[in-house]
C-alpha cells in the first residue's frame, strides 16, 4: 500500500455533530459521521484513503466512547471516500479476543465496497504455518478492499413496495450473473450486472412466464475463497457473505449502489418483487484459522458463537467455520439495521433466510418463539414484508420444516422429494402427493398459519435441476475438484434411458413429459410455486448438483439451447392458476366431514370413478389418481395425476371441460369431457365443471 508523499491536510473532529445513533458512514451532506461498535476493544483508528483505495491520507482515533461505539464526525468527508478501521484491544485468544490493529478492517456497515481482496497470508491474524495463539505482525490494509462513504439519495419517482398477496405469488429463484450471461437479448457490456438484470429482455421474459417475485442468490458483498480461487475456481452462489450492507461489486457494471435501485425500481415498474437471498447465520471469516477482514478484528466475542468449552474455538452450526452470534443485542441489532435498510433504502420486498435454524437457536436449542423471530414480528417495517425461510441447518435439531412462526414462509423438502419421486415412478406415493397437493398440512396447518406457509418447488440453486433429475442418474461434479465426493446423492432421479445428453426421440418425448408434469404439479399444488430459473426451458447443468463453484458455462443459463414448448407450458400453468383462484387460496382445504365456511373442500378419487377408499392408499403400484376441489364462490376443479402408463379415468358425474393436459405440445386447452377420459402416460389433466367454465 502507498504511503502520502506529503503529510495531508490535518482533519480534526467535530464532536457537536458527533453521535453514536446511526451506524456506518453516515453523510449529512457536510461531513461524515463514522461510529464502531466494539464493546472489548480499548482504542479504534479510522483510517482514510485516496479514491482509489490504495494510499493512506490519514489515520485517526476515534475521539468518543458511548455505550460500547465509538465515534467521531469529520466536516468535509464526503461521498466517495473510501475507509477503513483498525481496532486495538486484548490479544487473548484463548478468552475470545483476537484484536491485532495489523490488519484493517471493513466496517459492518459499509455501504459500498472498492477494489477486490488479494489473497495474501498477511490477511490472517496469526502466522500462516504457526500457532492461532500468535500475533501476525503484518499490515493487511494492501490487500484489502476499502469500504465508502455513501449519499443515500436517490429519485424513487414514487416507487414503493408491490406487497403481492403470497396466493398470487409465483417465485422465480436466479443468480443474477448466471440468468444473464449468454442471454442474446441482453447488451454484451451488461451481462453478469444488475443492468443486463433489469433489461427488457429478462423482464418480458419473466412476465410472459407468469413470475411475480424474483429471488436473487445472495448479492450481499462476498469473499471468493482462497482455496477455489488456487483451484481456478470461484464462490459462485455467494453463501460467504463480507458485507451485509453493500451489494457484491463485481454485480454492477458502474461500482454504485444506485444500479441496483435502478434495478429494482426497473422490476417493480413491471409489477415483479424482489426477494433477496440473504445469510445471516454465518460470515466468510471461517473459524479460528480463517482470515481477519472484519468481525473477528473488530470483537470477535461480541459477533461470534465461540465455543461454550473453549472460546479459542468458533462454535459451528452452519458447516461453515463459524456462527453469528444474533443472540448479541448489537449484533442482532446489525441484522436488523441490515434488513430495514434493503427495504427501507434499497425497496426490496422480502428475504429468504439461508440456514433459518440457525437464527432461531437459543441456548437450549432451537425456538420458533426466539428473539430474532420475535424482533421480526414486532418490527412495523420487516414484518410487512416477504419472509422466507430455508428450515434447517446442520446442527442437532436443525431440521425444522413447518417450526417457524407467522410470518414466516419456508421452503419445503418434503414437497421437492415426494413429488420427484412420483414421478420417478416410486410405488406407494399417492399418499404423500395428495399432502402435497394440499399445501402440506401435517406440517404447516397449526398455529393459525395459511397453506401459503408452504414454498413449494422441484429444484433449486442447490442440486439437480428439474431438467438434470430426467436427464443423470447420477451426479457429475468432477469440474469442482473434489473427485465427485462433493454434493448429495440422495436426487431422486432417473435418466430415462440414457446418462446425460441423447438424440433418442423417444427418451428426449419421455423427459419432456416428466418435466411438464413435475412443473404442472408445482404450479396445482397449494402453497407458493417457487421455480429454479431456467427449469421453465430446460436448463442443464451436465448433471452436476453442487455449482457453488463454477461460474462458467455449467450454472450460466442456456439461453439459446431453450425449449419453448417448455417455455408454452409454464405460462399457460401460470395463467391457469391466476385466472382459476382456487388452487391458489390461503385457506387449507378440507375433507367433505370437515366443511367450513368459505373453504375449499377435498375429495379423493380412483380412476373407476368412486371415492378412494382406505385400501387404495395402500395400493403400492396405483399411480393414477384424481382431486376434486370443491370451491365455495368459484369453479369446482378436478386434477388428474397420472405417474404411470396411459390409463382411462371415469369422470364423476356432470359435464366437464378440460382445461390442461400436459401430455400435449401445447398444454392449455378448452374441450368438452364426459364419460371416461384417456389420461396419457407421465401426465397431468385438468378439468372444471362445465357449468362454471366460462
Amino acid at each position: 500500500m502507498k504511503r502520502p508523499t506529503r503529510p495531508a491536510p490535518p482533519l480534526k473532529f467535530d464532536m457537536s455533530s458527533a453521535h453514536p445513533n446511526r451506524l456506518g458512514a453516515d453523510f449529512d451532506g457536510e461531513g461524515t459521521n463514522f461510529p464502531l461498535f466494539s464493546e472489548n476493544a480499548t482504542r479504534v483508528e479510522l483510517c482514510l484513503f485516496d479514491e482509489t483505495g490504495q494510499t493512506q491520507t490519514h489515520c485517526l482515533d476515534l475521539p468518543s466512547y458511548e455505550g460500547g461505539i465509538w465515534y467521531g464526525y469529520l466536516p468535509g468527508i464526503r461521498e466517495g471516500q473510501t475507509y477503513g478501521y483498525r481496532v486495538h484491544g486484548p490479544h487473548a485468544p484463548e478468552e475470545g479476543h483476537r484484536f491485532n490493529p495489523n490488519k484493517l478492517l471493513i466496517d459492518p456497515y459499509a455501504r459500498e465496497l472498492r477494489g477486490d481482496l488479494i489473497w495474501d497470508d498477511a490477511l490472517f491474524g496469526y502466522p500462516i504455518g504457526g500457532d492461532d495463539l500468535e500475533l501476525d505482525p503484518r499490515d493487511s490494509a494492501p490487500f484489502m478492499p476499502k469500504a465508502v462513504v455513501v449519499d443515500p439519495a436517490f429519485d424513487w419517482e414514487a416507487d414503493k413496495a408491490l406487497r403481492h398477496r403470497w396466493q398470487d405469488t409465483v417465485i422465480y429463484e436466479a443468480h443474477v450473473k448466471g440468468l444473464t450471461m449468454r442471454h442474446p437479448g441482453v447488451p454484451e457490456e451488461d451481462r453478469g450486472t444488475f443492468k443486463g438484470l433489469a433489461s427488457p429482455a429478462v423482464i418480458d421474459h419473466l412476465k410472459a412466464i407468469g413470475v411475480t417475485a424474483i429471488e436473487l442468490l445472495p448479492i450481499h458483498g462476498f469473499l471468493n475463497d482462497r482455496h477455489l480461487i488456487e483451484k481456478g475456481l470461484s464462490n459462485y452462489w455467494g453463501y460467504n457473505t463480507l458485507s451485509f450492507f453493500a451489494p457484491y461489486r463485481p454485480y454492477t457494471k458502474s461500482g454504485s449502489m444506485r444500479e441496483v435501485k435502478r434495478a429494482i425500481k426497473r422490476f417493480h415498474d413491471a409489477g415483479i418483487e424482489v426477494i433477496l437471498d440473504v445469510v445471516y447465520n454465518h460470515t466468510c471469516e471461517g473459524n479460528e484459522k480463517g482470515p481477519t477482514l472484519s468481525f473477528r478484528g473488530i470483537d470477535n466475542a461480541s459477533y461470534y458463537l465461540l465455543s461454550p468449552e473453549a472460546k479459542r474455538h468458533s462454535f459451528d452450526t452452519t458447516g461453515t467455520g463459524n456462527t453469528l452470534n444474533v443472540a448479541h443485542p448489537m449484533v442482532l441489532r446489525m441484522v436488523m439495521d441490515s434488513l430495514r435498510y434493503w427495504v427501507e433504502v434499497m425497496h426490496v420486498d422480502g428475504f429468504r433466510f439461508d440456514l433459518a435454524s440457525t437464527l432461531g437457536r437459543e441456548p437450549e436449542g432451537f425456538e420458533r418463539g426466539g428473539t430474532f423471530f420475535a424482533a421480526i414480528r414486532q418490527d412495523p417495517v420487516l414484518s410487512m414484508v416477504k419472509l422466507i425461510a430455508e428450515p434447517w441447518d446442520i446442527g442437532e435439531g436443525g431440521y425444522q420444516v413447518g417450526g417457524f412462526p407467522w410470518p414466516f414462509r419456508e421452503w419445503n423438502d418434503k414437497a421437492r422429494d415426494d413429488l420427484r419421486a412420483f414421478w420417478r415412478r416410486d410405488p406407494g406415493l399417492i399418499g404423500d402427493v395428495s399432502q402435497r397437493l394440499l399445501g402440506s398440512p401435517v406440517q404447516f396447518s397449526h398455529s393459525h398459519r395459511p397453506a401459503t406457509s408452504s414454498v413449494n418447488f422441484i429444484a433449486a440453486h442447490d442440486g439437480f435441476t428439474a431438467w438434470d433429475l430426467v436427464s443423470y442418474d447420477e451426479k457429475h461434479n468432477e469440474a469442482n475438484g473434489e473427485d465427485n465426493r462433493d454434493g448429495h446423492s440422495h436426487n431422486l432421479s432417473h435418466n430415462l434411458g440414457a446418462e446425460g445428453p441423447t438424440d433418442d426421440p423417444g427418451i428426449l418425448e419421455a423427459r419432456l413429459r416428466r418435466v411438464k408434469a413435475m412443473l404442472a404439479t408445482l404450479f396445482l399444488s397449494q402453497g407458493v410455486p417457487m421455480i429454479l430459473a431456467g427449469d421453465e426451458f430446460g436448463q442443464s447443468q451436465q448433471g452436476n448438483n453442487n455449482a457453488y463453484c463454477q461460474d462458467n458455462e455449467i450454472a450460466w443459463l442456456d439461453w439459446e439451447e431453450a425449449r419453448d414448448e417448455l417455455i408454452r407450458a409454464v405460462a399457460d400453468l401460470a395463467e391457469f392458476r391466476k385466472a382459476d383462484g382456487g388452487i391458489s387460496r390461503a385457506r387449507f382445504a378440507v375433507g367433505p366431514d370437515a366443511v367450513q365456511h368459505d373453504t375449499p373442500v377435498a375429495t379423493w378419487l380412483h380412476p373407476a370413478g368412486r371415492e378412494m377408499e382406505e385400501g387404495d392408499w395402500n395400493e403400492g403400484e396405483l399411480r393414477l389418481f384424481a382431486l376434486r376441489l370443491d370451491l365455495p364462490r368459484g369453479r369446482d376443479l378436478l386434477v388428474v395425476l397420472n405417474a404411470g402408463d396411459d390409463g382411462d379415468f371415469a369422470l364423476p358425474e356432470g359435464e366437464w371441460r378440460l382445461k390442461i393436459d400436459t401430455s400435449r405440445e401445447r398444454i392449455a386447452c378448452d374441450e368438452p369431457a364426459l364419460g371416461t377420459l384417456p389420461v396419457g402416460w407421465q401426465s397431468v389433466m385438468v378439468l372444471v365443471a362445465a357449468e362454471e367454465a366460462d
